[in-house]
């Protein structure tokens, strides 16, 4: 049996956490921030989870 290669885009973009789950960044942070109001640039920031339904297909693109 080959082994699975890993999506390398997906490995850029996610990260796995030790209860398996997946660890995500927010979208919209990257340029036109003074047209964002605070609070949301605040709830921008950090991290997010990847939702349950998103998380069998990552686990098919990163294996490992």
């Amino acid at each position: 049996m080959p082994k699975i290669k890993t999506l390398k885009a997906a490995a850029k973009r996610f990260k796995r956490v030790a209860s398996g789950k997946f660890k995500r960044s927010h979208s919209h942070t990257s340029h036109q921030k003074l047209s964002k109001s605070g609070k949301r640039r605040r709830g921008l920031r950090g991290t997010a989870m990847v939702s349950k339904a998103d998380t069998p297909r990552l686990k098919r693109m990163m294996p490992n």
